[in-house]
């Protein structure tokens, strides 16, 4: 046996060196299974050797009997349950038994990143309302992770700070709010019961959360940071553990920290987590939770007004592996909820907490309705550029969907060049005020670069780039803002959507 899984089964031995039968930390009553078509594993800790019997009595009935490994772990995969309960599920040995009550099956969403995921329900906007209507989703179940670290990868929670509850105004009050309004939304679309995952920590970067592996891949080595920013040590204690559990799809918050670390990497880091995660709990839930399972993210929202730094913007891109939107060919079946235009002033939590935490949860709940639920004909994305046309003076932007557009004079910008490369940060850009517009082109006016030419062409490139739900461009229905992008007129190695003519209207 090699001396890393060694290590891992003898913490698991000590959990369970009482000799008595039990689940796994979280495991409860009230608590919700993955549904068919997969399967729920259930695994817990029984003395060595022991034979235990599960039962599932319910609508349904279901036995199932295993020998215990001789480390004192026991693992059984229940044949698939259709949505629904309540269900009853026994564990038990010929001298002991052990009992989860309440037991539902649906679709189980694991909620991760730092503080904008932490962030609370009892701090949203008219947070006593959504509190309040709690009780009308008894379907919607919670559990929270406590925060915790390891050096090494572990197999179970060190401790858990919520376990498994029916949803209440208490309960609700520590939980996670995109969590939580996410989950609502899916269970009134899908009408079964939802089981929310919270494990999610403040001030933590995307290494803390990713395992060795993903970072070898991104050439990120081993960092010795404070205990909670440290390479790995998050996923060790706060995720690792989960993969046993059969899950439908992830959520995820986080971004802000990278912004002054490792942020050029992010690109590679955070597609590399998710295709990491994946493996992973495809190979610890034996095949049954998918090795493409859903992935939704929140683009980073806004934090400093006068900022002129490239932080915010140059994660919110590589949130996207460069790409501007989600899926695409690097991060497939994922989706993304574009928050830049939900500023918050004057949240009390600081401005990198904006207390909009609805329309986060409403946006990321469409592009999983139509990402992981495949739900046809769903408008789940704002507008992108199919084709820039620029002349001298003007920049044209035809996009892939009907707009709404708003006037604006310096959200769009254009970089003036007199040489045939790539802009960067230090480049000279310009404010490109919107001259007109059409159902789905905007033009510009970039006459302030002559005797220059435009080389290139980015969109909402600042940390705070408009008002509450005014940025210039937005879906048809004015419900979807158009993400943030930068096309270069002269890049290598991607299609090139720049056009050299500005035609009229009419002729396109």
């Amino acid at each position: 046996m090699a001396p890393f899984t060694a290590v891992v089964l003898l913490l698991a031995a000590l959990r369970g060196c009482d000799g008595s039968l039990r689940f796994a930390s979280y495991y409860g009553d009230h608590m919700v299974l993955q549904k068919a078509p997969q399967r729920a594993v259930l695994w817990g800790y029984a003395p060595a050797g022991a034979t235990v019997t599960v039962s599932l009595s319910g609508p349904v009935k279901q036995k199932r009997a295993c020998i215990s490994a001789t480390q004192g772990i026991w693992r059984v995969l229940l044949d698939p349950v259709d949505a629904g309960g309540p269900y009853n599920v026994t564990a038990s040995t010929p001298f002991s038994t052990a009992v989860l009550t309440d037991v539902l099956f649906g679709d189980i969403w694991l909620c991760g990143g730092q503080s904008n995921m932490y962030f609370k329900t009892s701090q949203v906007f008219n947070a006593s309302e959504e509190l309040a209507l709690s009780a009308k989703y008894p379907h919607v179940r919670t559990f929270m992770a406590a925060l915790n670290s390891s050096e090494t990868e572990l197999i179970d929670l060190i401790q858990v700070e919520l376990p498994w509850s029916v949803p209440s105004a208490r309960i609700l009050s520590e939980f996670s709010a995109v969590c939580w309004l996410f989950g609502r939304y899916m269970f009134e679309r899908l009408k079964y019961p939802i089981g929310l995952v919270e494990s999610c920590w403040g001030g933590t970067s995307v290494e803390a959360w990713s395992s060795p592996r993903a970072l070898k891949q991104c050439g990120l080595q081993q960092t010795e940071n404070s205990t909670k920013e440290k390479s790995s040590v998050l996923w060790n204690a706060m995720i690792h553990p989960f993969q046993t559990m059969t899950i439908y799809g992830a959520i995820w918050y986080q971004g802000e920290a990278n912004a002054d670390y490792n942020k050029n990497k992010y690109n590679c880091s955070f597609p590399a987590m998710i295709d990491d995660w994946r493996m992973a709990f495809h190979s610890g839930s034996g095949g049954q939770t998918a090795d493409d399972f859903p992935f939704g993210f929140v683009q980073l929202c806004t934090n400093n007004k006068g900022a002129t730094d490239d932080g915010f913007p140059d994660i919110r891109w590589h949130q996207t592996a460069d790409v501007g939107f989600v899926p695409n060919y690097r991060m497939k079946k994922t989706f993304m909820a574009v928050t830049l235009d939900l500023p918050d002033e004057a949240s009390p939590y600081g401005t990198i907490h904006p207390r909009d935490k609805q329309d986060v949860a409403y946006r990321l709940s469409l592009g999983a309705r139509a990402v992981a639920y495949g739900e046809q004909d769903l408008l789940f994305r704002g507008p992108f550029p199919q084709l820039i046309w620029a002349s001298e003076t003007l920049v044209e932007i035809n996009y892939d969907q009907l707009v709404s557009v708003k006037p604006s004079q310096d959200v769009f910008e254009v970089c003036c060049s007199v040489v045939t490369a790539p802009c960067g940060s230090s480049s000279r850009w310009v404010p490109a005020a919107v001259v007109a517009w059409s159902a789905s082109a905007v033009r510009l006016n970039a006459s302030s670069c002559q005797p220059s030419e435009v080389a290139a062409l980015r969109y909402a490139w600042k940390d705070w780039p408009c008002g509450v739900k005014a940025c210039p461009v937005y879906t048809a229905n004015g419900v979807l803002p158009a993400p943030p992008f930068i096309v270069q007129k002269y890049e290598a190695g991607k299609r090139n959507i720049w056009k050299t003519k500005v035609v009229n209207w009419n002729e396109k």
